[in-house]
């Protein structure tokens, strides 16, 4: 089933490919599903020749030290017979290496444009994809070899920074672990083994791999370890027999190395029994199968998180809007559907289908009787300014029997003080209705995508709102203003006779200016002051919404759709200016849904055909 390998290599290719490994989201839970296998050992351990001869080719960076120094991830790919191998990186992805020196150069210096020419090391990896005719399909993540001690020009922390990236690779339940452990040292003091324990140590998922078989001391063999009597692991030990420093230099190609190889164990008594499962043919079809049939048995979750995926760029798509219109009227359309999406969005707001009307409310019944209540009367109603009030509208001729222009000027200045409540609801209502414009502009997804327009919208709004905010605050007035002009006489009618039934309604000329007199014109109008706040109290409201909310419902954008009829088309266009980032965004999610879908229906097909 190598389809099936390669099926998850493109979906691996289109994670990596399109930015998805490492993104929030479901995006890298997918990566991090897929299975892949991971080269674990220590420094000089003999990774980077046992890749080489799984691949077939020269083309790793060699060195004393840490030559890995970021994660390599290597996929494989088997072509027909007879054709040309060539390589390609993630980050050079037109461009096809032939050459595999230049491959191992590319390395190199892609290692260098990241961490400098240091020994530092970096988790970003490096992702190679490698086709040929002599090759399994297969996917390799070469890792830095593991260290126990920093040397010049490396941090401290190096050792842990090591183990660190390590681990994050094999920790993942759906990593295979292929742990490089040389023949000629104590395999106690394994480093492949020791961090492959840890995380797995019943051994399910590890694959030991013996180097430097033909470098043990005379007189020793590797036996017991290859038959797992030293350390046993669920999957038989591999032993491979790499190139020789020697052979590197004279430029020994790998398939006479390959051939080396197989004639070293059948040719040599101690291994000769074990020859048919060693080396390292033997290791990448044996690892091939392995990774086939732990991708057969995730296939069912692996469509699931192929389809959790597709849907998230579906509805991301779905979010960023579709491209727009190329004529005027499919532009000027759009912008209309586009402004009558937000209307109605601000509408359901005020109607409170969405949050923030009831702070209308708030308002009325909470902010301007707080305000009526506010207001000091008793400073227009103290004992002196009502005796000045009482004598000034005298004049030269005391009042009669009541003190009528007294109490028209007491009465005058208390109500006129109810403008400052008037003023301040019809401002606190224009700000809130402000504050769900701008909800509702950033709840409307198409003006996300089209910032000169959103830029319109707002400012054509907040001119809508203006306008109604002086009307308001003209009719909020003017209810004041109708208070001060016309006294309600009825009020006043039932003050001789509510002083009748237990006061004097009589005082001579001498005590008409006394304080109980005055105190009871106080009491009088501060009543009559309290009714009209009263009946304001509920008819300031009415003329709010009506002045304001109501009209901002009816024609919020009236007037620009008018003014937009007579936009010359350079500036229409200019509406539908997009953010060159959602472009850009819009276009490579649409590259992932395209390759997400491709590989489901490959993937069902596989399926299916279990």
């Amino acid at each position: 089933m190598d389809n099936l390998i390669s099926l998850v290599n493109k979906i691996q290719r289109a994670c990596t490919a399109l930015g998805d490994h490492g993104e929030a989201s479901a995006l890298p839970t997918l990566w991090d599903s897929l299975p892949a296998i991971a080269v674990v050992g220590g420094q000089s351990s003999g990774k980077s020749s046992v890749l080489e001869s799984v691949v077939g080719k020269d083309f790793l960076p060699r060195g004393s030290g840490i030559v890995t120094r970021r994660p390599l991830v290597l996929q494989l790919h088997k072509i027909e017979e007879g054709g040309r191998e060539y390589a390609e990186f993630l980050h050079l992805p037109r461009k096809r290496f032939t050459d595999f020196a230049a491959v191992r150069k590319e390395i190199q210096d892609e290692t260098d444009r990241e961490t400098g020419r240091t020994k530092q090391i970096s988790s970003v990896p490096i992702h190679l994809s490698i086709y040929s005719p002599n090759v399994v399909n297969l996917t390799l993540i070469d890792l830095p070899g593991l260290t126990k001690v920093a040397v010049e020009g490396q941090p401290d922390s190096i050792v842990q920074d090591i183990e660190n990236m390590v681990r994050s690779y094999i920790e993942k339940p759906n990593c295979i672990i292929l742990a490089i452990t040389p023949a000629n040292q104590d395999l106690a003091t394994s480093d492949a083994i020791k961090i492959s324990r840890e995380v797995d140590p019943t051994g399910e998922r590890t694959f030991g791999v013996l180097t430097k078989i033909d470098l043990m001391d005379k007189g020793t063999d590797a036996v017991d370890m290859l038959e797992g009597r030293a350390y046993r692991l669920k999957y038989p030990w591999v032993g491979v027999v790499n190139r020789s420093q020697a052979d590197i230099n004279k430029n020994v190609d790998m398939i006479a190395a390959r051939r080396r190889e197989r004639e070293y164990f059948s040719n040599t008594p101690e291994y000769k029994h074990l020859a048919h499962r060693m080396g390292s043919e033997h290791l990448a079809k044996m690892l091939s199968k392995q990774l086939e049939a732990v991708i057969k048995s995730k296939i069912p979750a692996i469509q699931s998180l192929i389809s959790k995926t597709i849907a998230e760029l579906e509805a991301e798509l779905s979010r960023l809007g579709k491209p727009i219109a190329a004529d005027e009227g499919g532009k000027l359309y759009s912008i209309m559907e586009i402004c009558r999406s937000f209307d109605q969005i601000f509408k359901e707001h005020l109607d409170g289908v969405r949050p923030g009307g009831d702070r209308i409310y708030n308002v009325f019944d909470n902010q301007l009787p707080a305000a009526l209540k506010r207001l000091q009367f008793d400073k227009q109603l103290s004992m002196e300014n009502i005796r000045k009030r009482i004598t000034e509208a005298d004049g030269y001729q005391p009042h009669l029997i009541a003190p009528e222009q007294g109490y028209r000027h007491l009465i005058e200045s208390s109500l006129i003080t109810i403008r400052g409540p008037a003023e301040a609801a019809v401002d606190a209502v224009h700000s809130l209705l402000k504050d769900l414009v701008h909800k509702a502009i950033s709840e409307t997804l198409d003006l996300k995508q089209y910032p000169g327009l959103r830029v319109e919208v707002g400012n054509a709004a907040i001119d809508s709102l203006e306008k109604t905010r002086e009307e308001s605050k003209k009719a909020a007035l003017q209810l004041v203003d109708m208070e001060c002009g016309y006294l309600t006489v009825d009020f006043f009618r039932k003050i001789p006779q509510d002083v009748d039934k237990g006061g004097n309604p009589t005082h001579s000329i001498f005590d008409r200016y006394n304080d109980s007199y005055l105190r009871r014109i106080g009491t009088n109008v501060l009543s009559y002051v309290n009714m009209v706040c009263a009946s304001l109290r509920h008819s300031i409201p009415k003329s709010i919404v009506y002045c304001q909310v109501r009209e901002a419902k009816r024609g919020l954008l009236d007037h620009f759709f008018t003014e937009l009829g007579k936009f010359e088309p350079k500036r229409l266009s200019s509406l539908l200016n997009e953010d060159p980032a959602i472009m850009e965004r819009r276009s490579a999610l649409a590259k992932r849904l395209e390759l997400y879908r491709s590989a489901q229906a490959e993937i069902d097909a596989v399926a299916w055909s279990k």
